[in-house]
């Protein structure tokens, strides 16, 4: 049996795009859990186990996988970035970070590029042939 990711963090906040990612996530059998979050400030809650997540009493795994928007209100994509860069190593795990955006301006994918943490970049919608690319890519063990 082929191994599964502990989980994969989808960062949107847009609810239907978050909905569709999660039905290919989920299609392809891959995640053990699927978390979304609708700003980069909850997806460093999530992983660093604060605010709501905390509060909640539990201890969630770290997400294996993350999907990160750009453009997000409270905090966006690329300050996720810088505040995710600042976090001790032991809270940044092994998490494959990969952009998944609607910006076709080419200086978003330079400036992606750029930043360590990023893994790859992709354009919206996700699809299933984009996921398995992903999975392949940075995931093979899982394929």
């Amino acid at each position: 049996m082929k191994k599964k990711l502990n989980c994969v963090l989808l960062v949107d906040d847009d609810k239907g795009t978050n909905f569709i990612n999660e039905m290919i996530i989920k299609k392809s059998g891959i995640a053990e859990r699927i978390q979304t979050v609708l700003n980069g400030r909850e997806a460093l809650d999530f992983i660093t186990n604060k605010g709501k997540y905390e509060a909640a009493g539990n201890v969630f795994p770290q997400p294996m996988l993350t999907l990160l928007d750009i453009n997000m209100p409270v905090m966006d994509g690329w300050e996720f970035l810088e505040a995710y860069h600042a976090l001790e190593e032991h809270q940044k795990g092994k998490i494959i970070i990969v952009m998944l955006t609607t910006s076709l301006n080419p200086d978003d994918k330079t400036r992606a590029e750029g930043i360590s943490e990023v893994s790859d970049f992709k354009n919206k919608p996700l699809s299933h042939e984009a996921f398995a690319d992903i999975i392949k890519t940075h995931f093979p063990e899982c394929f």
